[in-house]
């Protein structure tokens, strides 16, 4: 039986509940990568016939979490966080190479902040990665991919700090 929406986002809901720091972000994230790796729940809200950038499956009415299906093709973002929340990156389908970042600069006066780069590393069909509050990351992909996410809260129109890779 496929992993249904509904008992990922309870699974998600309750490891929250226990523990809204990196313990109960960390449950989120494993239960992302068992969504991810579940053929049932891929095909259901990413499948092939779906072309969606970015579609609710589930919003929190108290924790305020979301988890998003994505499909997108290829892209290439500078450093970015997200904001004064998290994210979970799933990856169901295609390949996406990601890197950390460290702040060199932090942006002020409307300048962007500086970074370097930390490592890369690909996130392959039926893993996820944790994104914490403030760590800085990059995604690039060639073709089309299709990811589950979870942001803490709706990212829609949150300002976020814009950085640029230092020299």
């Amino acid at each position: 039986m496929a992993y249904a929406i509904a008992q990922f986002a309870a699974d998600c809901r309750a490891a929250l509940l226990t523990d809204a720091g990196p313990a109960g972000r960390e449950w989120a994230r494993r239960y992302t990568a068992r969504a991810c790796a579940d053929p049932g729940f891929v095909a259901a809200h990413l499948g092939p016939g779906e072309r969606s950038v970015r579609k609710l499956l589930y919003e929190d009415p108290d924790l305020r979490f979301l988890i998003l299906a994505h499909v997108q093709g290829a892209l290439d973002t500078p450093p970015h966080d997200h904001g004064p929340t998290w994210a979970v990156y799933g990856q169901a389908g295609g390949i996406t190479e990601m890197t950390d970042w460290q702040i060199v600069e932090r942006p002020q006066a409307g300048r962007p902040g500086t970074a370097v780069k930390l490592r890369s590393y690909r996130l392959m069909p039926g893993m996820a990665q944790l994104y914490d509050v403030g760590v800085l990351h990059s995604a690039r992909t060639e073709g089309e991919t299709r990811v589950i996410r979870i942001e803490g809260i709706d990212l829609t129109g949150i300002k976020r700090d814009r950085f640029e890779i230092a020299a």
